[in-house]
């Protein structure tokens, strides 16, 4: 009964200086996940053009970052379950911020890789451990709101990725940006480390004392919002469908939410991998010279923000599963139409559409409904997981990508798209539930 009590204060509480403070360190650590992420294609490019790494080297480089962030997903999972959620949250920062550092005075392109793999077991660990934190802090009516503005902060780490290798790399080389991500997260590492435990984690531990600590922060100065039956109701109730409850606790849900938490990240992930990282690539198979087709793809960039922002608006007032699976939906579509296109401009309108598709998935999947779909007790663990499973499909896709495009050309890329989108689109809409309005336990 007391760890309802602490559950249900958390749920019901406004938004204090202490929940917005949590949002804003969550948000910046993802924001530095994001743009290192994105500098490894252009470090080892420009390490190439030098003559520093050959290609193999370059290949082992980038594959020791997809291997630290498959197994930093599955080892924040863990650690986050069974030590605690702060302790998972600043061991991943401080992985990511010591590496990507000691990477900056890398003699060679071996040791350089090293710390790559050890500045991705960071970076895996961040993401799952990033909308966690948020999800479990946040109060149950924005919830997903909150949790798809993060997402929205950290995907404007794509373009700004994009301006800072454009601006230091031709300049001063790839080191002064390695100390400059490295820096910035010592920087914020050093301000999380008064962040409070979850709540909801310490309860569930028997901690009750701490527990009842925190949640007094978080009721500080606005005090709780309930309804006079003491629940939520309303519009956080909306996408609340018959047949859609299932037991938080029951081990099939638990099953059954894994299934669905993995094939909706995957899917999202390697639909966007094989479209964000493909495009220059596929444009050119096309005839648009390298000059064109960049510029192309950085404006099909400008859906990324538009679907993130429509996730952040709406997830909240129409529901989780309703916007997925019409988001998914949607991916498929505008997938089959952009293999249509014959012209620049039409190619644009629609690689836009896409893009927003994709990232208002990646704002309520990945943000929002995996973690969700499971109760605090096995949280981190099910979405590092799911998290994991994503990173394997896309250490897999550039090899996949590469024969299907010898083999049967450009379109074959989005018509797989589309069955993937489809496909996800049937296992949420058949096999998920609706958390919206929901406890997350």
């Amino acid at each position: 009964m007391a760890v309802r009590e602490i559950t249900r204060r958390v749920d019901n509480a406004r938004e204090s200086a202490t929940f917005y403070k949590i949002v804003a360190l969550v948000a910046a650590g993802m924001l530095m996940d994001s743009i290192d992420v994105y500098v490894g294609s252009a470090v080892a490019s420009s390490a190439l053009s030098t003559g520093w790494s050959t290609v193999a080297q370059n290949s082992l480089f980038l594959s020791a970052g997809f291997l630290g962030l498959l197994v930093g997903s599955l080892l924040a999972g863990f650690i986050g379950d069974l030590r605690g959620r702060k302790t998972a949250y600043q061991i991943n920062l401080l992985l990511f911020g010591g590496f990507t550092l000691l990477g900056a005075l890398a003699p060679n392109m071996a040791v350089l890789s090293v710390c790559r793999l050890g500045a991705g077991l960071g970076l895996g660990a961040e993401i799952v451990t990033g909308f966690s934190m948020v999800n479990e802090f946040a109060p149950i009516k924005h919830r997903g709101r909150w949790s798809a503005i993060v997402s929205l902060v950290a995907n404007t780490g794509v373009p700004l990725a994009m301006l800072l290798c454009a601006w230091i790399i031709p300049r001063w080389s790839w080191r002064p940006l390695f100390v400059g991500i490295g820096l910035a997260a010592a920087l914020i590492w050093y301000l999380r480390r008064d962040i409070p435990e979850s709540p909801r984690w310490l309860a569930l531990h028997g901690r009750m004392a701490e527990a009842t600590q925190v949640v007094e922060l978080l009721e500080a100065d606005n005090g709780r919002e309930e309804s006079e039956s003491g629940t939520v109701s309303g519009s956080a109730l909306a996408g609340k469908n018959e047949g859609d409850e299932v037991p938080a606790k029951a081990s099939g849900s638990v099953v059954r939410g894994l299934i669905v938490a993995t094939v909706a990240v995957s899917a999202t992930n390697v639909c966007s991998y094989a479209f964000t990282s493909w495009v220059p690539t596929i444009l050119l198979k096309r005839g648009i010279d390298l000059s064109g087709s960049l510029w192309i793809s950085t404006l099909m960039m400008l859906g990324a923000p538009l679907g993130c922002l429509i996730g952040s608006l709406l997830l909240d007032r129409i529901g989780r599963k309703r916007i997925i699976v019409t988001a998914f939906l949607l991916t498929a579509v505008f997938g089959l139409l952009y293999a249509a296109q014959t012209s620049q401009v039409t190619a644009i309108l629609v690689g836009i559409l896409l893009m927003a598709s994709l990232y208002v998935l990646m704002s309520s999947v990945v943000a929002v409904y995996a973690p969700e779909l499971f109760p605090t007790t096995v949280r981190f663990r099910c979405v590092g997981i799911a998290n994991a499973v994503a990173k394997l499909c896309n250490v897999l896709m550039p090899v996949l990508i590469g024969a299907m495009l010898s083999q049967w050309g450009s379109t074959s890329i989005f018509v797989t798209i589309s069955l993937v989108a489809l496909a996800s689109m049937l296992v949420v809409g058949l096999m998920g539930w609706e958390t919206s309005g929901r406890s997350v336990g």
